[in-house]
This record gives C-alpha cells, sequence and structure tokens, in this order.
C-alpha cells in the first residue's frame, strides 16, 4: 500500500514547517504547499507551487489527499479582512478532496474571563475581534461538518514557540538574549500557556491516524496541554537552556541576567497611529489572566504522545533562533 498523502498549506510558516516535517517522519507523503520552496524540505515531502485560491489547480495536484492542515494565518493586522477567506479556501479544498481538515486553534475565544484552565466545553466568550473572528471560524467548519460536508478536528494550543521567528519568544522574550537581557510580558507569578511546535505537530500526526472515517466525530475539538510556565519558570527555562548552549550575560552584566517588562503603555499609546502596535495590544490580557489547557480529551483520543521537556524543547527553541547549534543537547522527551 502507498503511503497516506497529507496536504498542508502554508507549508512556510513556522506551524506549517513542523507540520511537514512530523507527517513526513511518521511515513506519509507529504505535499507542502506555499508560495516558495519550504527550506530543508524532509524526504517523503513535495513542493506544491500551487496558490490557495486556486482550488481546482490544487485539488487536482493533492489528488489523494486524506488530510488537509491548514497552517495559513495572515498577520495580525490582516485578520479582519483574510483569516475567514483563507480558512474558506482550506476548507472548499478539503471539501474536495474528502480529506480531513485540521486546523491549529488558539484560547482567543475564551476572551479576557476565561477560567484558570480550559477545556473543550469551557464557554467561548470572546472580548474583542480576535477572538470573535476564531469562534466564528471554528462555527462555520462545525457546520460545514455537521452538514456532512467534510470531517474536521481543531486542536486548540497555547502561545507557539520553536520552529523559528515570528513567536513572542523571539519578538520580545530573548530579543535582547546575547546583550544578557530577558523580557517578559506580563506579571511573573502568572501561568501562561505555551505550545512547543514539533510536540503539537506530532499530536496533529496521532490524531490523523486516529481519525479515519467511522471511528471519529464528524467534528471534534481538543486541547494540546504543552507547556504551562509562570512567568518566573519561562525565563529560568530560557536561563538554563542558554548555558547549555555556552551562552551566558557579558561580562559587563555583573548580576548575571537582567529581566525587563513589556511597556504596554507606550504600545498602547502608538496604536493609535500603528494598526500593528493596537493589534498587539489587544491581546494583552492573555499575560495578565493565568490560563492552561486541559489535554485529558486528547490524551484519552490518542494515548500519552512524548512530550519534550521544557529545558530541551527551550534550547532546540534558542538553536532555531540562532543562537547555538552543536552544542546543543538532544531533544528528550517524557511519556
Amino acid at each position: 500500500m502507498s503511503n497516506p498523502i497529507a496536504l498542508v498549506l502554508g507549508a512556510n510558516g513556522r506551524f506549517g514547517a513542523a507540520a511537514v516535517a512530523a507527517f513526513a517522519a511518521a511515513g506519509w507523503s507529504v505535499l507542502a504547499q506555499a508560495r516558495r520552496v519550504p527550506a530543508d524540505l524532509p524526504h517523503g515531502a513535495r513542493h506544491l507551487a500551487v496558490a490557495l485560491d486556486d482550488t481546482e489547480t490544487l485539488v487536482a495536484a493533492a489528488a489523494g489527499a486524506c488530510v488537509v492542515v491548514h497552517a495559513v494565518n495572515p498577520v495580525y493586522t490582516d485578520w479582519a479582512r483574510l483569516l475567514l477567506p483563507l480558512a474558506r479556501q482550506g476548507l472548499d479544498a478539503a471539501e474536495r478532496l474528502g480529506a480531513l481538515f485540521m486546523l491549529p486553534g488558539n484560547v482567543y475565544g475564551y476572551g479576557e474571563d476565561m477560567p484558570s484552565v480550559l477545556r473543550e466545553d469551557t464557554p467561548v466568550r470572546p472580548t474583542n475581534e480576535k477572538g470573535r473572528l476564531r469562534v466564528d471560524l471554528e462555527a462555520e467548519i462545525a457546520g460545514r461538518a455537521r452538514a456532512g460536508r467534510l470531517r474536521a478536528v481543531v486542536i486548540r494550543a497555547g502561545d507557539f514557540y520553536g520552529g523559528g521567528q515570528g513567536s513572542w519568544l523571539d519578538l520580545a522574550v530573548v530579543k535582547s538574549l546575547r546583550a544578557g537581557k530577558l523580557v517578559y510580558p506580563g506579571p511573573l507569578d502568572v501561568p501562561h500557556a505555551w505550545a512547543y511546535l514539533p510536540d503539537l505537530a506530532r499530536a496533529f500526526v496521532a490524531v490523523a491516524e486516529r481519525s479515519r472515517p467511522g471511528n471519529a466525530p464528524a467534528f471534534e475539538t481538543l486541547h494540546f496541554a504543552g507547556h504551562t510556565m509562570t512567568g518566573t519558570e519561562l525565563l529560568d527555562t530560557v536561563q538554563a537552556a542558554a548555558a547549555d548552549l555556552g551562552i551566558v550575560p557579558p561580562v559587563a552584566a555583573k548580576r548575571g541576567w537582567r529581566h525587563g517588562a513589556m511597556p504596554w503603555g507606550f504600545i498602547r499609546v502608538m496604536g493609535v497611529v500603528m494598526p500593528m502596535m493596537r493589534a498587539i495590544a489587544e491581546m494583552s490580557y492573555l499575560w495578565r489572566v493565568p490560563h492552561a489547557l486541559d489535554g485529558t480529551s486528547l490524551t484519552e483520543r490518542i494515548g500519552l504522545l512524548p512530550q519534550t521537556l521544557p529545558r530541551q524543547a527551550m534550547c532546540q527553541a534558542l538553536v532555531k533562533l540562532g543562537f547555538g547549534a552543536s552544542t546543543a543537547p538532544s531533544e528528550q522527551a517524557t511519556p
């Protein structure tokens, strides 16, 4: 029998690249859809240079795919204009292929009043536009599934890290790592949900392999627990991982690592004239409100998967950001 085929839309994004790697490592044939050729395509994956909005050509090129991973995510300032239209293009492709549609979700839909532990049945009460858009997207996916048009699963997770640039880790926390300074966006004692991308991508593979027609709901949401850490725990993990890579504060920093905070007041003021600053400030509550994802249902669905320990995950994340290479310890995982 030939290997099952997975179509990954947006293969040049951080999650898209992680999904390509995870499905290929599990023996799938992977079609990596992206405008430009992804770097370091693994064995078993090939580039699919077809525009997402060209449904006819995309479906023909991806014939036989039984899973569509929608890893397309517009920049923050384009969410209102592009989030739903892009997702509908991915949904249309999955429908035409008769494939399982898989989406990485987030916690935005729970809003500022979310409880400290988030389960799949926790009521969604979005308090801003981005939360409402995510709720609308999941509702549309569920509606198509209920109508028998496709099968779909949304796996919600915390803030991504690992896999390169574009996350809070590199844009804020370790931006000044070589200068001996770490910046945390919120109070240091508040738990915050994080998702190490290689682990999350492996969970997607496991769900896909157990979601054959007839043995899974037409639509389901699952939560990926990931790593829940307070600000203090995260910074301690960064410092330990940096030490593993031989990175220490410069000699001038006599007191060791310096810690800073995000200038939220300044960001809000700049948001009056800068849309990106306004979009970032809108989500600042995520750093003030404690939250963790309960992964019980996912574990019941796929069993216990190995999970990379936070220190090793952070070490690999820093390597991907160019902070080290061969001196990094190998990934270790716990069952």
